[in-house]
């Protein structure tokens, strides 16, 4: 522990500034000089994990490769690390309290009054600390989620400030402040920051970097008056200025030397600025790129773009990859009929058909996968939008009419979509989906199987629902073709049409396999199928 250094992300005045992405740039800033950083998510809310969360609340649930039910931030942490999370990098209240609960029913504290401070900041400490120990990582960065001042919060604060005092010179704090642009008077206001900070060394915590949100260039005046009436040194106050995309906050930070400075404070060696080449490859070809392809993301929370964040990042990724630009149109399945399918989807490019829960938009999707089937458009379904290929296929072209999953009607009489044995008796809904990373074995010469080049791949799971088996016979002889399998459980993991352009499902969640620098295999493949039959129109 001695070794590893502790670095926490704070966020005032407003949520949702980017503590996420700014603590993912410098933590890419840092691995890129030879560093071993991973980074955390300390969630004030007192859900066990987002696992049982709407969508709307929270967006994405994303997943660990151990199975853990994850903050979206943790998908921004992996797509800028290119590294792997797991179920110790996000902590919420109630994971804090079930577990100081569960130690109290168990005598552990002796009969002792258990109290805020310290049973509860003290397991908020051993939760951070943990991860520097058994993982040994050179930095432990902590992204501590909401806005300095929420009641929610208090504990994680108060969590920081012990740490600063038990770690001495091994730990350093990054406040993220918003400093809005007033129109009417032309000119930017500090007053905002300058509460927020106050407000976090009224907590006992004084930052010893600031990062200010804003829409408009600040001039070093406004840096000079914010590092002196918050006690922060002047070149330890950094702007971060809106940008086109959120994969140049890393160079955008380079710039301003955010690196160097930590590395100074923390007393560690500071060495050559790196080049970081090929994330500069990624923004170089985004930028320029000058033909564009069209999506459709057929789905039910389209609304909140969030609820698909991995999704559309892999979407761009592969994009980007491919030499494209992404237009990525939202397509609410509620409002899709046989009548308006051809107005909606005759225009895209390509359609994916995005993953979800509940009965709410399924038709809507059959509809699509119909049009898109019927009139050869590359085709790409995730989890759900994979169960809802076969519902349509069984329909469609099994003529099972009444074919359905069980998940939306309990008494189909052709239950393409069941669910498996041991899922039939559970009651609880948190944490008892299949979830993590499972193998899948691909048949060779399938698409899946030319997508990855390799015939034992690994991805993350978060359904109940699977694939019958008792209709696999029909399915192949009338041309969709099962072309991965779970090895140890018989399951179906992918689904494909090989007369098609390209057209395939997959029970798995790709897009949480997807980063900057290592862009999933499938996503690719889709984006240059795409890419191919535009060219050829």
């Amino acid at each position: 522990m001695a070794n590893t250094k502790y670095i926490f992300v704070t966020g005032g005045v407003i949520s949702s500034l980017g503590k996420g992405i700014i603590a993912s740039s410098l933590g890419k800033l840092l691995q890129a000089r030879g560093y071993k950083v991973t980074i955390q998510k300390l969630d004030p809310y007192i859900n066990i994990d987002p696992g049982t969360l709407n969508p709307y609340e929270h967006g994405e649930c994303y997943v660990t490769v151990d199975g853990h039910e994850a903050d979206l931030d943790l998908g921004h942490y992996e797509r800028f690390l290119n590294q792997p999370t797991h179920k110790d990098n996000n902590i919420t209240t109630g994971r804090i309290y079930q577990n100081v609960i569960n130690k109290e029913r168990k005598g552990d504290y002796l009969g002792k009054t258990v109290q805020i401070v310290p049973h509860i900041t003290d397991e908020i400490k051993r939760n951070i600390k943990m991860l520097g120990t058994k993982y040994n990582y050179d930095f432990v960065i902590t992204e501590i989620g909401g806005t300095v001042g929420d009641i929610e919060s208090l504990p994680f604060i108060e969590s920081v400030r012990q740490l600063r005092w038990e770690l001495g010179k091994n730990c350093l704090c990054v406040h993220l402040t918003y400093v809005p642009y007033i129109a009417a008077a032309k000119e930017v206001k500090t007053k905002p920051t300058q509460h927020s900070v106050k407000q976090l060394q009224s907590e006992g915590v004084q930052p010893d970097m600031l990062v200010l949100r804003t829409e408009h260039p600040l001039n070093k005046d406004i840096l000079r008056k914010v590092a002196l009436f918050c006690n922060v040194e002047v070149d330890a106050v950094m702007q971060s200025v809106d940008v086109s995309t959120i994969y140049e906050v890393p160079l955008k930070m380079q710039e301003q030397n955010m690196d160097e400075i930590v590395l100074r404070k923390l007393g560690m060696p500071i060495g050559e600025k790196p080049e970081m080449q090929s994330w500069r490859d990624f923004l170089s070809k985004k930028k320029h790129a000058k033909n564009t392809i069209k999506i459709g993301l057929v789905g039910k929370y389209v609304e909140l773009p969030d609820a698909y964040k991995s999704i559309n990042e892999s979407l761009l990724q592969a994009a980007t990859y491919n030499e494209h630009k992404l237009d990525l149109h939202f397509i609410l399945s509620d409002k899709l009929t046989e009548e308006n399918i051809e107005k909606t989807l005759s225009s895209m490019d390509g359609i994916l058909i995005a993953p979800g829960f509940g009965q709410r938009g399924m038709e809507g999707k059959i509809h699509a996968l119909k049009y898109a089937r019927e009139h050869d458009i590359p085709t790409f379904g995730v989890c759900l939008g994979m169960q809802c290929m076969v519902v349509e296929f069984a329909r469609n072209v099994l003529g099972l009419e009444e074919a359905n999953s069980t998940e939306m009607n309990t008494h189909t009489p052709f239950k393409v979509i069941d669910l498996m044995e041991e899922q039939k008796n559970i009651t609880n809904m948190g944490g008892t989906m299949r979830l993590g990373a499972y193998k899948c074995e691909l048949e060779k010469g399938s698409l899946v199987y030319k997508a990855y080049g390799k015939k034992m791949i690994e991805e993350r799971h978060r359904h109940r629902f699977e694939f019958n088996n008792d209709f696999r016979e029909d399915f192949e002889k009338n041309g969709m073709k099962c072309t991965g399998i779970n090895p140890e459980m018989d399951l179906v993991e992918v689904v494909e049409i090989p007369g098609k352009k390209w057209y395939l499902g997959v029970q798995f969640h790709p897009e949480y396999n997807s980063t900057v620098v290592s862009p999933n295999p499938l996503f690719l493949s889709f984006i240059k199928a795409v890419v191919e039959n535009k060219e050829k129109k």
